[in-house]
């Protein structure tokens, strides 16, 4: 089936968010979007005759009846000078749904296709507005958790990762013509690379790109939060402490033991780092089926977990289960937190078997709320540990232009190999088109109809 968004028709589509609001945008894109939008507009000045580029239009939208829908604001932008690369109008309304669905319908009743997803962005694409590093950055803008995630997917909407990609390409292509100077002209005089110089470069080439991955893994938890479990025996405290993170009653909280089944997730943010945070069931022994499927799903939650809030009474000595859950989690991901130090009977020398085994340990009192800013503190501590403060200027891929870059290297890597064990150069060649081709899956310039429709499909309708 052809795709769609391989046609030259005209779109329209609601720009702004679903629910209501104050302002809602219905956009049009194609050669007949200014045609549709006269045709559904009345203007308030008598003496307007058409759309005067990039100059809001004051008026009305109106039906087939020509009754009133709303009062409007229209703004025609001729191409390739818009955000789609062709020509685009965008009408702002009331943001009410019903006011948005009835203009959307007035501009499909003259002629225009409802979009698909990511369709105006792929047009920008396809009209060469951006490159496909900039696409995608457009996604992570709308989807940034934090402010410091804005800022990362900004520097990318700029396209500066597309033009340090492209930088990284041509150096390798300037190789390429070297080699095949080499290979078509081995016995003449002519300027060549040796085989030091072409490890030389590919490996300065390759430093470049370790560079940028790791920024990937330093800036991970900003661009897509973190995960925090909160886990530990039945009645350790753990619904008390997620109310007592989120400042408000979230969960149930009785003496009776089992009463978090499930496990319930709630999103805190920490000094500007997003972090979901997960009550799990508490650990026992049980023959309930419900309860040990949410055990399970405990279980699975810690494994995936970004760090684990291992909690447990601190009125107790530590229970088997839990020695056995922090070894299974290791001290690197577990941050032990010893509760109820409000009582007269909170022993933290409890804790001092899992000190010795490296584990850190925080007491607090979920209860009072003593030590929970602490705690806080640790959590967000723990998660950027080694990662610090984004540089708002960090170029920071996402997962799968990581994976791509992983892909150049490696092959980089073979080819500076194969150059020392004396492999001719016209098969050297083939590993270096393979890096060049590699590297402009990134920026969309060689990219497969699969990974486009998966980009793409990621939008959501209208933009």
């Amino acid at each position: 089936m052809l795709d769609p968004r391989l046609s030259k028709d005209t779109i329209a589509a609601i720009a702004t968010p679903p629910g209501d609001g104050g302002i809602g945008i219905v956009r049009i894109s194609g050669l007949n979007c200014r045609t549709i939008a006269l045709a559904i507009f009345r203007p308030i000045k008598t003496t307007f005759s058409d759309f005067t580029p990039y100059k809001l239009h004051y008026g009305h939208i109106l039906d087939n009846d020509k009754r009133e829908l709303d009062d409007v604001l229209c703004a025609f932008m001729p191409g390739p000078n818009s955000c789609t690369g062709e020509d685009l109008v965008e009408i702002n309304c009331h943001g009410g749904r019903a006011v948005l669905a009835a203009v959307l319908e007035e501009t499909l009743n003259q002629g225009a296709r409802l979009a698909e997803r990511g369709e105006f962005t792929y047009r920008a694409f396809m009209n060469g507005r951006m490159d496909l590093t900039q696409a995608e950055a457009v996604v992570e803008m709308i989807h940034a958790p934090t402010k410091a995630a804005m800022h990362l997917a900004q520097v990318k909407v700029s396209g500066l990762l597309g033009e340090k990609i492209s930088s990284l390409r041509m150096r390798l292509e300037h190789l390429r013509a070297h080699l095949v100077v080499a290979v078509d002209f081995p016995d003449d005089e002519v300027e060549c690379l040796s085989p030091e110089e072409l490890i030389s470069t590919s490996h300065e080439v390759r430093t470049e790109i370790k560079t940028l991955l790791s920024a990937v893994d330093r800036t991970k938890a900003w661009r897509e939060g973190a995960l925090v479990v909160l886990a530990g025996r039945v009645n350790a405290g753990k619904s008390s402490l997620l109310n007592a993170l989120l400042g408000r009653n979230r969960a149930i909280v009785t003496d009776q033991p089992g009463t978090t089944r499930d496990y319930l997730e709630e999103s805190l943010n920490l000094d500007g780092l997003n972090i979901r945070l997960a009550d799990t069931a508490g650990i026992r022994q049980t023959t309930d089926a419900i309860e040990a499927a949410g055990l399970k799903m405990g279980r699975e939650l810690m494994d995936r977990a970004d760090l684990v809030l291992l909690l447990t009474d601190g009125t107790m000595p530590l229970t088997d289960e839990t020695m056995s859950t922090a070894d299974n989690l290791g001290a690197d991901k577990t941050l032990v937190v010893f509760n109820k130090n409000d009582l007269p009977n909170f022993n933290g020398d409890h804790g001092s078997p899992l000190t010795d085994l490296g584990f850190e340990i925080l007491d607090i009192s979920a209860k009072t709320g003593q030590h929970i800013d602490t705690l806080c503190d640790r959590i967000r501590d723990r998660i950027l540990q080694g990662a610090g403060q984004p540089d708002p200027d960090e170029l920071a891929p996402n997962a799968r232009q990581a994976k791509v870059l992983r892909e150049a290297a490696e092959e980089l890597l073979f080819m500076e190999q194969d150059t020392e064990a004396g492999i001719p150069y016209d098969l050297l060649s083939v590993r270096l088109e393979t890096a060049c081709t590699t590297l402009s899956g990134i920026t969309g310039e060689i990219t497969s109809n699969e990974v486009l429709n998966a980009i793409f499909d990621s939008f959501c309708i209208g933009k």
